[in-house]
């Protein structure tokens, strides 16, 4: 068999751990593994995760890919559910549930800080804070609605746009305690996707009086909205996103009259860009992550208790082998 020193003509670095940052083609050898690795480059990719153990739809959820939780929703078109579980990257297991069962509701924070609010029906001012294992009442919305959108954490997140049952651009950020109405959206809409944090949101997509969809984004800097110059290359409503304000993700939705899409789009702050697209078409979902680790969960009509995770394009690390 041939040596690489003797097809390359140069000897391969060896080092006790992994090059933070390889570049594609850059080979090593690990000396506390020894394996021979090299750097790759891979493509962008969803993968099918471990079922939830309640199928649902129109619910919400907190966390990343391999820590997060998923609350409420419907399970089927009139039952409301209070179920909660939680996602380790590989499988769910259920948790304590709301202490109010119901769907369209918006949510925000961490696996084991996350944030519970509003919803319908009827619409609500509720508000919920989670521990990891229990539900509590935290102080309730200025403006009772559903079909709207969250950002940020449990002690400041952002609460965006939604209907009660018209399309409002309301928004309003919370302190840990208490709502606190602040500028409204430039365009008010229901069923949209946000990411980011409460002085650094985004939101994108939705439903627009009377009856029409949108690709409009707009940025939140922690007073006001201003209109992106980037719109979403698929208009769409009732679909799920993540990330932060210069590197969102937004993903499936309803493409009126009454088709459904599994388009991805990556957005960095200016424009939006296509991506894989999820295995399977899907609306009223559930996200949550990063831009370059997704989770997708729930969703559909009828409802389905899929997961999907989402694996951004760039460089890995892989262990080259014989084969």
């Amino acid at each position: 068999m041939a040596e690489y020193i003797n097809i390359r003509g140069q000897s391969i670095e060896v080092v006790a751990s992994d090059p933070a940052n390889p570049t594609v083609g850059q080979i090593w050898y690990n000396s506390t593994s020894n394996t021979l690795k090299g750097g790759s480059f891979q493509v962008a990719a969803w993968a099918s995760g471990g079922n939830m153990g309640t199928t649902r739809r129109i619910l919400a959820g907190a966390g990343i890919q391999t820590a997060a939780v998923g609350f409420g929703g419907y399970s089927d078109a009139t039952a409301q559910s209070a179920a909660t579980e939680e996602y380790n990257g590989t499988s769910w297991t259920s948790s304590g549930s709301l202490g109010t069962a119901r769907g369209f509701l918006g949510g925000a924070g961490t696996q084991t800080a996350a944030l519970g609010f509003g919803g319908t029906p009827p619409f609500t001012d509720a508000t919920e804070e989670y521990n990891g294992s229990t539900w509590t009442a935290g102080g309730s919305l200025n403006s009772p609605r559903a079909y709207l959108a969250g950002a940020g954490i449990q002690t400041a997140a952002l609460a965006i746009g939604g209907g009660n049952p018209n399309s409002v651009g309301a928004t309003e950020e919370y302190n840990g305690a208490s709502w606190t109405s602040v500028n409204s959206m430039i365009t008010a809409r229901t069923n949209q996707a946000g990411a980011g944090i409460q002085t650094a949101a985004v939101a994108f997509g939705g439903g627009t009086p009377p009856g029409s969809i949108t690709a409009a984004t707009e940025e939140y800097d922690g007073t006001s909205w201003t209109t992106s110059p980037g719109s979403m290359n698929t208009a769409r409503t009732a679909l799920a996103g993540a990330g932060i304000q210069t590197a969102a993700l937004a993903f499936g939705g309803s493409l009126p009259p009454g088709s459904v899409t599994a388009a991805t789009e990556l957005y960095d702050g200016t424009s939006w860009t296509n991506t894989t697209s999820l295995s399977t078409a899907i609306n009223y979902l559930g996200g949550v992550g990063t831009q370059s680790a997704g989770l997708a969960f729930g969703g559909g009509v009828p409802a389905v208790n899929a997961t999907e995770e989402y694996t951004g394009a760039g460089p890995v690390t892989k262990t080259i082998t014989a084969s």
